[in-house]
This record gives C-alpha cells, sequence and structure tokens, in this order.
C-alpha cells in the first residue's frame, strides 16, 4: 500500500456477521499499515466487545455520538475528516435503508453523512431481507450515488436458511479494501506530481 493512504474507518453495525470485520480490521492493520479507527452502532456493541475492536486496530473504538472527543472538536466531524475510506462491515439492512433516506441517528451515520471519503458496503442479512423489493431499490439508489457494494454471496444464514444475504468472505472484504486503496493512491500521487 502506498504511504499516501494512512487512514479509514470501519463502520460495524448489529448483525451476527460482526466477527467477520474483526478478522478484517486485523488483516488491513497488518498487511497495509493503515491506522483504523473503528465505530459501532450500539446494536453492534451486543455482538462483539468494542474492547476487541480496540485491542485488533489499536486506537480507540466510537459508539457514542455524545462521546467526549479526546480533543475539542466534534467527534463525527473528526473522524469523518480523518478517513480517506470509509468501510461498513457488516452493512445490515437498517443501515442500507437509513443512507438511502438520508436518516442520521447515530454516531456511524454521522460519520457517513459528514465524509466525502468514498465508502464501501459489505451487506449481511436474512434472504427475504436482502430480496425484499424495498432493499433492492435501497441498493440500487445507493450504487447511483456512488456507494460500493461488496457482495453479499449466497450461503448459510444466521436463520439456517441457505440463500443470498450471506456476508462476503474476508479475503473480498480485504481485496475490494485494497483494490480502492491502490486508486485513492493512485489519483493522490497524480495530484501531487501536478503541484510540482
Amino acid at each position: 500500500m502506498s504511504p499516501l493512504v494512512k487512514e479509514m474507518v470501519v463502520g460495524v453495525t448489529g448483525s451476527i456477521a460482526c466477527y467477520k470485520a474483526c478478522d478484517v480490521v486485523s488483516t488491513l492493520r497488518k498487511t497495509e499499515g493503515l491506522s483504523i479507527h473503528v465505530v459501532m452502532t450500539k446494536e453492534a456493541t451486543r455482538f462483539v466487545s468494542p474492547l476487541t475492536f480496540q485491542t485488533l486496530s489499536g486506537n480507540r473504538v466510537y459508539s457514542d455520538v455524545f462521546e467526549l472527543p479526546e480533543e475539542w472538536d466534534l467527534l463525527h466531524t473528526s473522524l469523518s475528516a480523518r478517513a480517506e475510506l470509509i468501510l461498513v462491515c457488516p452493512a445490515t439492512q437498517n443501515l442500507i435503508a437509513k443512507l438511502s433516506h438520508g436518516i442520521c441517528d447515530d454516531l456511524l451515520t454521522s460519520v457517513l453523512f459528514s465524509s466525502k471519503a468514498p465508502v464501501l458496503l459489505a451487506p449481511a442479512m436474512n434472504k427475504a431481507m436482502y430480496e425484499h423489493k424495498i432493499t433492492q431499490e435501497n441498493i440500487g439508489r445507493l450504487k447511483g450515488l456512488g456507494y460500493e457494494f461488496i457482495g453479499p454471496i449466497h450461503g448459510e444464514l444466521a436463520c439456517r436458511q441457505v440463500g443470498m444475504g450471506h456476508i462476503a468472505e474476508v479475503e473480498e472484504i480485504v481485496s475490494a479494501v485494497r483494490l480502492r486503496l491502490a486508486k485513492i493512491s493512485g489519483r493522490k500521487q497524480k495530484e501531487k506530481a501536478g503541484r510540482r
């Protein structure tokens, strides 16, 4: 990875697939040398402890929009300003719906709506929820707005059914992040060369 890209935010939402985000954060930190800031929804903290992500990322984990920042700065704007890329892993049907309709009611959505960084979404949900017409319309709308989706894939779901809605494999998510990081780095190199 180019040293031009240094920081990213990983958003984690309330899904049993949260455990995949642990491997994603660990792999990206070790292989890409990124400073990763994890933002968890309140629901996500019921599946995986913030301490787990703090240990894996080496950075403080955030989940409360009213949490006092370490420095005098609004937390959601300070996080979004530093992020050069945002990955939401897993992205629940609820998060996708909120993004599609401009609903900003927690720290993660505040970061997403106040950032100009590219956003990658790795959906995870029940087959019926994923295939629902409204969910598909929301996904289509977000794609049209420039959001990128990684998966989901066909597999066994938490409800013991098999179908579309299973979160993409860790390797696929990491590869998509690396590809996006390379594009960001290439753009930055061109901008740097243009200023000479």
